[in-house]
Parts: C-alpha cells; sequence; structure tokens
C-alpha cells in the first residue's frame, strides 16, 4: 500500500502591498509591467504601478541616468512609503535606488536584476542576459560581478536596440530582435536560464520561450518584474523585514545632525 504523505492547504489570507517602482518617466512600462502580473498574483495580494515624477530621465541607460532617476524616485517614494508592505524596483540593472530604498525604509526593496538573476541560478546551471545595447551589455556584466554570480554566467547578447525602441518600433521586428539574442544564449553560450534585461521586455517572455524550448524544459525564460514580486509576497508573508543593524542602517539622524532634513 503506497505510503500516504502529510500535505497542507495554505489558508493564508495575509495581505501584501507592493509597490512597483519605475524610476524612469516612461508610463507605459510600468503599465507594461502591471499588466504582465494580471495571472499570477496570487489573492490578497496588491501591486501598485508607480512612475517616478520629472525630473526623472524617460530611459536609464547609462550611471548618470540611474543617479538622476533615483533621485527623483526616492524624494517621491519615501513620503507614500508607510502605505506598501515590500518595492519592486522595475529597472534591470543594480540600480542606486535599491540600496537607497533599502537604507530609509524597512519594507523589503528588491530590483528586477537581482531578482532574475538569483531565480536563474536556483533553476540553472548557466545563466545569460538578453541585453539592449552594447552599453548595457558593459553594465549588466558588471552588475553580474557585483551580485557574485560572474562564475555562473554566460555573459549578454544584445538586440542592438535603445530601451524606448522596445515600444516604439514595429512589435515583429523588436520580438525577432529579442528571441535571437536569446537563442544565442542558448545555442551558441550554453545558457540555460535567460532573463530579460530590461522592464521593456516584461511581455516578450512567451516569444523567447518559444525561441530557447521552454516547453520542453530545455532553458528557462526568466522576468525580473515577475519573480520579483513573488519574492517580496513570501518575503511579507514571512514577516522579514530590512535589516538595519548594518550597512542598510538609516543615514537620516546624520542629515538632520548636519541640517540637510530636505530629503
Amino acid at each position: 500500500m503506497a505510503e500516504v504523505l502529510p500535505s497542507i492547504t495554505g489558508s493564508s489570507k495575509r495581505a501584501a502591498h507592493i509597490l512597483l517602482i519605475n524610476p524612469n518617466g516612461t508610463s507605459s512600462m510600468t503599465e507594461a509591467c502591471l499588466r504582465s502580473l494580471e495571472t499570477t498574483l496570487p489573492p490578497y495580494c496588491t501591486v501598485t504601478g508607480f512612475t517616478a515624477p520629472h525630473p526623472t530621465p524617460s530611459a536609464i541607460e547609462g550611471h548618470l541616468d540611474g543617479v538622476f532617476s533615483a533621485a527623483a524616485a526616492a524624494r517621491a517614494v519615501i513620503p507614500i512609503a508607510s502605505k506598501y508592505d515590500a518595492f519592486l524596483v522595475a529597472c534591470f540593472s543594480a540600480h542606486p535606488l535599491i540600496n537607497a530604498l533599502r537604507e530609509e525604509l524597512s519594507g523589503p526593496v528588491i530590483g528586477i536584476m537581482e531578482a532574475a538573476l538569483y531565480s536563474a541560478r536556483m533553476l540553472g546551471g548557466r545563466l545569460g542576459i538578453v541585453a539592449t545595447g552594447a552599453r548595457s551589455k558593459i553594465m549588466h556584466e558588471d552588475a553580474i560581478r557585483y551580485y557574485g554570480l560572474d562564475g555562473f554566467s554566460v555573459g549578454c547578447e544584445t538586440t542592438g536596440l535603445g530601451v524606448l525602441e522596445l515600444e516604439t518600433l514595429p512589435r515583429d521586428k523588436v520580438l525577432d530582435l529579442v528571441g535571437d539574442a536569446a537563442r544565442r544564449l542558448v545555442q551558441e553560450k550554453g545558457a540555460d536560464c535567460i532573463a530579460l534585461g530590461c522592464a521593456g521586455m516584461t511581455e516578450m517572455k512567451i516569444r523567447c520561450e518559444e525561441t530557447v524550448g521552454a516547453k520542453d524544459a530545455t532553458a528557462q525564460v526568466i522576468d525580473g518584474v515577475g519573480v520579483g514580486v513573488q519574492l517580496l509576497i513570501g518575503l511579507v508573508r514571512e514577516g522579514h523585514v530590512t535589516a538595519k543593524g548594518g550597512v542598510f542602517r538609516s543615514a537620516q539622524d546624520g542629515r538632520k545632525a548636519r541640517g540637510q532634513d530636505w530629503l
């Protein structure tokens, strides 16, 4: 007689309110991120989209764009943060806003790049990133080293597109370029997990999956928006917050002591 294994069925109704922060000023990208979550968001969980206000850049394609967007977003998010349990920074990079919010807020903060990379590390042996242009390729590969995952990475393949071109160019052309970059990562470089390297790619996951054979589990395609939200829900429901005894201790008191309390 087969052994009956013990099991439980969850009944938690604990709510999780997540703020999805797009640090660039292009609201259509924020809306695309929210659409991508419609079929996977669990009950009692809410994701609110936030687009950083002026003077944030409309696209983040370099280090200075990152700094400007982090400043604009932080000043707008911190006053409303008490309404939310956790925060997802929807820019595929080691964005400066991530650690800035970890210092100033108690709720968990995750960036979509680290969410995708850590998930890829758990699901496969070698990861690769579909990047937009040549500079993003370099910055992504630097970030992979920063996250300590360079030993598991085959690097990036680019589409040759700018961030905003993901939305403005003909859809079929963009999908072909993204899919071809994913194919090269799998077939030529040996990746078995592909991370979509821009929040603007979040609705292109299906095309990449078709290209690399995700249905037969040859490779996995990971969207950092989707897995990032799920990771945050888990952290919230487990009662976790950002640790404040080390590097993420707030510097607010120090700023006030210097008379710099304008944030």
